[in-house]
């Protein structure tokens, strides 16, 4: 089912065209499509090494390549910046064979997304992830700041986004006990500056090797935001017991910590409508996180 209302789909027969015909070296390697809870590209296998992403939504060919070059100055950006293994970017492609947009060559990571692989209950992966946020904390903003665009900025600004999530959340959530929490996490304050976040720290961006943190994904996002951002995954990705490992780890403050939930609260609300018949994976995320920021220390 469609996701998205400008959603451009592409086959398995569309990649292996556009690989011959751009990318000759490639065209003996098997492409394979991937299974994935992914909503912003649709994901191949070319051989074993390396993978092709295609944007969902539509945009003209000078946009979408302005945003794929960006995603690759990010992800280069933020492998400096941990030990962790994040996808290298290795090419780009350009339009044809019936696809609108310019796409993406990405090394493939070995290991199993969070969703298959659930590490909520490991006090080692909660370890990794806080080592990994702060890795991306220590890094140098280089002068920047948060861009405005989408979560990390001021909690408030998304009233009008949230006024939406309550109204088609109607008949799937306790709409009435989430507005409450809503209320008061709106009005939390800001007292620390920017630091680099990776901005969406969810199951399909993460993978676990034996229990432990075995690469990130989807590192086109880095960049400055509130310390708090990259806290979602606490809720997104933690059981109890590991997400108190985590803010161990990580030194949070009471502030700092309750922020982290407001941007768990924000984008699970989300989650769970928009995707409750095109993405079910993706809505009963939404829901799992948001049970447990309703109830912190009992919801796994």
């Amino acid at each position: 089912m469609t996701m998205h209302d400008d959603q451009v789909d592409v086959t398995t027969e569309t990649v292996a065209s556009l690989i011959r015909d751009q990318f000759p070296q490639w065209a003996g390697e098997a492409v394979r499509p991937l299974a994935s809870t992914g909503t912003m590209n649709t994901i191949f296998r070319i051989g074993d090494r390396l993978s092709a992403r295609f944007p969902l939504h539509r945009a003209t060919p000078a946009e979408a390549l302005t945003a794929l070059q960006q995603e690759a100055r990010a992800a280069v950006e933020l492998a400096r910046a941990t030990r962790f293994p994040v996808p290298e970017p290795v090419a780009l492609g350009a339009p044809g064979a019936g696809y609108p947009m310019p796409w993406a060559v990405q090394t493939w990571l070995p290991g199993t997304n969070a969703f298959e692989a659930d590490p909520g209950g490991s006090d080692a992966f909660a370890r990794d992830l806080a080592d990994f946020v702060a890795g991306l904390r220590d890094a140098n903003v280089r002068g920047r700041s948060f861009g405005g665009q989408g979560r990390g900025g001021v909690i408030a600004d998304h009233d009008g986004w949230m006024a939406t999530c309550f109204e088609r959340g109607e008949g799937l959530l306790d709409v009435a006990r989430l507005r409450t929490l809503w209320t008061g996490f709106r009005e939390l304050p800001r007292t620390s500056p920017d630091v680099m976040c990776h901005g969406d720290l969810i199951p399909g961006n993460v993978l676990v090797q034996g229990g432990r943190l075995g690469g990130v994904l989807d590192t086109g996002g880095f960049g400055p935001a509130d310390p708090a951002l990259d806290l979602v995954g606490a809720w997104h990705l933690l059981g109890p017991g590991p997400r108190e490992v985590f803010r161990g780890a990580l030194g949070c403050d009471e502030l700092e910590w309750e922020r982290g939930r407001a941007w768990a609260f924000e984008q699970a609300m989300g989650l769970v409508w928009y995707y409750a018949k095109s993405n079910p994976p993706m809505s009963a995320l939404g829901r799992r996180t948001l049970a447990r920021l309703l109830d912190p220390a009992g919801a796994a």
